[in-house]
């Protein structure tokens, strides 16, 4: 049938079923928008909003910065104290994008090795990660392939970013010629940084980019955020922009471990 001057395609494809929620139908239209999809189920912890809605996943180890990465969303201000975080915490963030509203509902799980034995059942239902590791602390990062196999192990064919947080801090052990494992696996990697807000959004933009299909699509509001604590100046950020070019072009070590050398 036409709608608009442009045809749609009704498909359905009912949602993976979850004890005491309803299946639900896609709408695919061939003009990309996320207007295209209704609203997708309510998951355990997510409540049911009239816009499309995705389950995020944010893995990495302890002190890389996650819990930080979603309440400076949510509060619009830098978490200073650090307190592992024990189970799950899910925290839902809404965007404005010049296709509709979007919500992350961002389940941020425990980093710590001696809670290993839940992070499965947080996973599942997962439709799309974020990684992070700290670029101040090596183990973090060569913790990175693990985090990867636990996810991929429950959660298959999904968007998924590596994020380097902390570059504003000088004493940086992981270069941007080190990070390879998002090149060997073939997703998005960004370096961030909470407290001076850069790139801050891009991990989001990219995720709902993927999720929709739609590459021109963009935020048009801004989430409130503190002032940064610290200043990242404009020579920095290009600094940080050609060393990543340059690290791409980087033949790719034929093992992870050779990048540290």
């Amino acid at each position: 049938m036409e709608s608009n001057g442009h045809q749609r395609r009704v498909s359905l494809k009912p949602t993976p079923p979850v004890p005491g929620t309803v299946a639900v139908f896609v709408i695919e239209d061939t003009k990309p928008s996320f207007h295209s999809f209704l609203p997708h189920m309510a998951l355990p912890n997510q409540q049911t909003v009239d816009y499309p809605s995705f389950k995020l996943v944010i893995v990495g180890d302890g002190g890389t910065g996650k819990t930080t990465f979603v309440k400076r969303h949510l509060t619009g201000e830098f978490e200073k104290r650090y307190e592992p975080t024990i189970g799950v915490e899910v925290h839902p963030l809404d965007f404005h994008t010049n296709c509709g509203k979007i919500r992350f509902y961002c389940w941020d799980t425990a980093g710590q090795e001696k809670f290993g034995g839940l992070r499965d059942g947080y996973y599942i239902h997962g439709q799309c990660a974020i990684i992070m590791f700290d670029v101040t602390a090596r183990l973090t990062y060569k913790n990175v392939p693990t985090w990867h196999r636990d996810l991929c192990r429950v959660c298959e064919n999904i968007p998924i970013v590596l994020c380097g947080n902390k570059v504003d801090v000088k004493n940086r052990q992981v270069k941007a010629k080190m990070v390879t494992f998002h090149r060997k696996k073939n997703f998005q990697y960004y370096e961030i940084s909470a407290k001076s807000n850069y790139n801050f959004e891009k991990p989001f933009l990219y995720l709902a980019r993927k999720l929709s299909g739609d590459l021109s699509l963009h935020f048009v509001e801004s989430p409130a955020l503190a002032p940064p604590e610290v200043h990242i100046d404009l020579a920095a950020q290009l600094y940080f922009e050609a060393d990543i070019a340059a690290a791409a072009a980087l033949p790719l070590p034929d093992d992870e471990d050779d990048a540290f050398d």
